[in-house]
């Protein structure tokens, strides 16, 4: 699986290999890099009621989110239903860009 929940005993994270994603195609067509950040920007605007309790450590080959489990378990949910689908990525920037929200990547 590419999206992985971790328990270190005090601390809890998710984790996101990048770049071999089903729907890394639809980020580079939309003139982006499809690392750590940009998926941490992503989910900065598609769910920022999800991402405001977290904290991020992501890198250019992984996202890493870092929270309480419940929180976590609400971003696997999210994540799992654009990761594999191109159209929902797609729909995701160009709302973004939309609304001039800019990616980091």
């Amino acid at each position: 699986m590419t999206i992985k929940l971790h328990d270190f005993g005090s601390e809890h994270s998710l984790t996101l290999d990048v770049g071999a994603l089903a729907a890394d195609v639809a980020v580079a067509e939309a003139g982006h890099e499809s690392n750590g950040y940009f998926w941490e920007g992503l989910v900065r605007f598609a769910w920022p009621d999800i991402a405001e309790p977290l904290d991020f450590d992501s890198e250019a080959g992984m996202f890493c989110a870092i929270g309480i489990p419940s929180d976590l378990a609400q971003l696997k949910t999210a994540l799992e239903s654009v990761i594999a689908s191109p159209d929902a990525v797609c729909d995701i920037i160009a709302r973004a860009e939309t609304s001039g929200f800019e990616f980091d990547d």
